[in-house]
């Protein structure tokens, strides 16, 4: 019997408001594992997201390919397509039609604006529960609304719950109702690959018979706060410090679109900087399904990331779990994944004082990991969402983490890189999607058990008790403290 198997007509139904979890994007993938890992516990409708979705107005019934995929016989698992994310006519129809026991919802919350406007609609019969992250510093005031409505914050990352405390600091809620749930990887689908014909023939293929002494791969959205003209031109700086033979025996491969309106063209800037000699970058050929991105995932030495605002990594996770070391910057839940140690050995927790790493503060971590500090940090913003850092790494310090990793040779690079893959499958890290499944089980069955209908209508002074001052809003490293001290004295 599965674990946490309850037969289908006594479970809860869950209504699941995020991407399609047919879907391929980030968060689709998510949800999609969130599912198959508590479809023994929980039934499941999907409001399935996506732009312009060709499918709206049907619905589709997940419940046999899900039993063949979990191995049980009675999953119910519900898709409804939907162009966007939803409107209030769609969820009052769900609900009435379906009745389910809980809304569950994934991704920014300003997508949800509708929904939390109904939310006390909503709440006098059932709990709302949100998959939350924020990527940065400052503490995000202006989502205190968002997370107030809430019944239940699973937060993504240990900075993510750290912040919503903080913004809820003026209200706060029991302790069970905010709880860390990282991402998880399903470690059958991402795994090292030992003496496997396809794989080889595979990687023969694509490498075109070539040996490489150091592959690293970049594998995300050409978008602009993903960087890619940045690791392009850190790829450059490192290969450019090795003898041409060398360079020539080192592969950048980027799974990627290669020109997309929302980042840059790639190939012109390759083209421009890069010597195709001693510089080489591949590209995969377009999206593939999990087979082949694990074969990826096995032809690299090390997963690499340059990104600022990012909340998390997926793609680092799935590199980790595959057996690939991790070079990435110390930003959001990528901090958790590179496992930084405090002062006691222990994997950190942040807390008001000490809401980020990124200023370096601890410098342990899990030796499958080359962390990059960031060098500069600018806030950004827009009416919606009026602060937030972006931090960047220096284009100089990405390409010494590449020869830094490079130096240790393949022999140490895999012995480390199957460190980060031990840690994850680890009751520690509960970063495998089989840990995250339990963990969406026990804190969604603790909501079921202490939950209560909120009233109809609350009444509120709006000018009282709303704090916004944070003294400890912007974090200073220990070399601009030594450098002030240096002119103040």
């Amino acid at each position: 019997m599965k674990k946490g198997y309850v037969p289908k007509g006594e479970r809860k139904k869950i209504l699941f408001l995020c991407d399609d979890i047919r879907l391929h994007s980030g968060i689709g993938t998510m949800a999609r594992e969130i599912v198959l890992n508590t479809a023994q516990h929980y039934n499941w409708v999907n409001l399935g997201a996506a732009v312009k979705h060709p499918d709206q107005g049907k619905a589709f019934d997940l419940s046999d390919e899900i039993n063949t995929q979990i191995g049980i016989s009675d999953s119910d698992v519900k898709v409804i397509p939907w162009s966007g994310y939803g409107d209030n006519n769609i969820i009052r129809q769900i609900l009435a039609q379906e009745n389910p026991d809980a809304i569950l919802h994934f991704t920014d919350p300003r997508y949800w604006t509708w929904l939390y406007r109904m939310e006390k609609e909503i709440r006098t019969k059932i709990p709302m529960i949100f998959y939350t992250i924020w990527d940065d510093l400052p503490y995000p005031m202006y989502n205190r609304d968002f997370y107030r409505s809430d019944d239940l914050l699973l937060c993504i990352s240990k900075q993510t719950k750290n912040l919503v405390e903080n913004v809820l600091k003026d209200f706060p809620k029991e302790d069970w109702q905010t709880q860390y749930v990282p991402h998880g990887i399903d470690d059958k689908k991402f795994f090292p690959i030992i003496n496997d014909l396809e794989f080889e023939v595979f990687k023969d293929k694509f490498f075109k018979e070539k040996e490489y002494d150091f592959v690293v791969f970049w594998n995300n959205r050409n978008i602009r706060r993903k960087n890619p003209g940045d690791v392009v031109t850190a790829w450059k700086i490192f290969t450019d410090q090795l003898t041409k033979e060398q360079a020539e025996r080192c592969l950048l491969i980027m799974h990627t679109d290669p020109v997309d309106g929302n980042g840059t063209d790639i190939p012109a800037v390759i083209d421009t900087i890069c010597d195709p000699k001693k510089n080489k970058v591949k590209f995969t050929n377009g999206k593939c399904e999990e087979k082949y991105l694990n074969y990826y995932y096995n032809m690299a030495d090390a997963q690499f990331m340059m990104t600022d605002n990012e909340g998390w990594g997926l793609s680092l996770t799935e590199g980790i779990i595959a057996g690939n070391m991790a070079i990435a910057p110390v930003q959001g839940g990528m901090q958790d994944q590179m496992r930084f140690e405090d002062e006691n050995g222990e994997w950190i927790n942040f807390n008001t004082e000490f809401p980020t790493n990124s200023n370096g503060q601890y410098r342990n971590h899990g030796e499958w990991a080359i962390p990059m500090f960031p060098k500069t940090r600018s806030l950004k913003g827009s009416p919606p969402t009026p602060y937030i850092y972006a931090t960047q790494v220096d284009i100089e310090d990405a390409g010494l983490a590449l020869l830094k990793c490079y130096k240790l040779g393949r022999k140490e690079i895999n012995r480390r890189g199957l460190k980060g893959r031990e840690w994850l499958l680890s009751d520690e890290s509960r970063m495998t999607a089989k840990g995250m499944g339990q963990n969406f089980i026990e804190n969604i069955n603790v909501l079921f058990e202490k939950w209560e209908p909120v009233e109809k209508f609350s009444i509120e002074k709006v000018d009282e008790g709303y704090t916004t001052f944070n003294p400890n809003a912007v974090q200073y490293t220990a070399d601009f403290k030594q450098k002030v001290k240096e002119i103040l004295s």
